[in-house]
C-alpha cells in the first residue's frame, strides 16, 4: 500500500464518501437498509469532525465521522480494497487523538454487527446492547472507547 494520510474532510469529499458507504460490502443482504440512499452530505461534513484517509493519490480508503456534542463515533468505514491493510486501526487510533484533543473521557460506538470484533480489537470494550428500532430489525452492540 501506498503511503496513508489523515486529513479532514471538506464538503467536497461528499459523493466520495457516500460513495463508499453505499459500496460496502458490510451491508450487502440483510443489512443493506442501513446503507440505501445515505448519503454523506457536504453539510454533514462541514458541521462534525469528519477525516478521511487517502493515499498519495488522495484516492479515500476509508473516514470516519465523530460527533462531539454527543461524544459518539457516527460513522466510520474502510474501502472494501483497503481493509486488512491497518487503514481501519489508524482511523480508529486518530480518532481516539481527536476526542482526547476535544476534552472527551469516552467514545460511544453503537457498531453494525459484523464490525463488532474490528472495534474491540482496537480498543473498544462492550457496555451493551441497542435494540432494534426503526428501519434497522437487529440489536447492535453498544461499545464503548475509553479516551481520558
Amino acid at each position: 500500500m501506498s503511503s496513508l494520510t489523515i486529513r479532514r474532510a471538506g464538503a467536497d469529499d461528499s459523493r466520495r464518501l457516500t460513495r463508499l458507504v453505499r459500496k460496502s460490502r458490510a451491508y450487502r443482504g440483510d443489512y443493506a437498509a442501513m446503507v440505501d440512499g445515505y448519503t454523506v452530505g457536504g453539510a454533514y461534513i462541514e458541521h462534525h469532525t469528519v477525516y478521511a484517509a487517502v493515499d498519495d493519490h488522495d484516492r479515500v480508503l476509508g473516514f470516519y465521522a465523530l460527533l462531539l456534542d454527543e461524544a459518539e463515533l457516527d460513522l466510520a468505514f474502510v474501502a472494501d480494497e483497503a481493509q486488512g491493510q491497518g487503514v481501519g486501526r489508524e482511523l480508529m487510533e486518530h480518532m481516539v487523538g481527536q476526542a482526547r484533543a476535544a476534552g472527551l473521557g469516552a467514545v460511544r460506538v453503537v457498531a453494525h454487527p459484523p464490525a463488532e470484533e474490528f472495534y474491540l480489537r482496537t480498543g473498544a470494550r462492550r457496555i451493551g446492547t441497542v435494540e432494534p428500532a426503526g428501519r434497522i430489525h437487529w440489536a447492535r452492540p453498544e461499545l464503548r472507547y475509553d479516551v481520558a
